[in-house]
C-alpha cells in the first residue's frame, strides 16, 4: 500500500467552492481500481491551500491506473479549474510497524 499526497492552493474566494466541489467529485478518485481511502484537510494558517491524502494499493493503481482513467479526466474537469497553482504530488510507502 502507498499514500499519495496532493497539496491544493485555491484562489481565495474560491474556497467555498472548492470545498462544494470537492464533495461530488471525489467519487471520482473513490471508484477507482486500487482505491483505499481518502482524507482532505484544509489549511490553517493558509485556509485556501488543502492537502489530500489517498491510500491506493499500489503506485501504479495512482500513477498509470487513475491518471489514464476517465475517472481522472471527469476529476480534473471538475475541480481543476479552482486551483490556482498546479497541485505538488508526493507518494510515500505506508510502515506497517506505525
Amino acid at each position: 500500500m502507498i499514500v499519495e499526497t496532493a497539496l491544493f492552493t485555491v484562489r481565495e474566494q474560491d474556497v467555498g467552492l472548492f470545498r462544494q466541489t470537492f464533495a461530488g467529485a471525489r467519487r471520482f478518485i473513490e471508484t477507482s481500481k486500487g482505491f483505499c481511502r481518502l482524507e482532505m484537510h484544509q489549511g490553517i494558517e493558509a485556509p485556501n491551500t488543502f492537502i489530500l491524502i489517498v491510500w491506493w494499493q499500489t503506485l501504479e493503481d495512482h500513477t498509470v491506473t487513475f491518471k489514464q482513467s476517465e475517472n481522472f479526466t471527469r476529476w480534473r474537469a471538475e475541480i481543476g479549474h479552482l486551483f490556482a497553482a498546479p497541485p505538488v504530488v508526493s507518494h510515500y510507502t505506508v510502515d506497517p510497524a506505525a
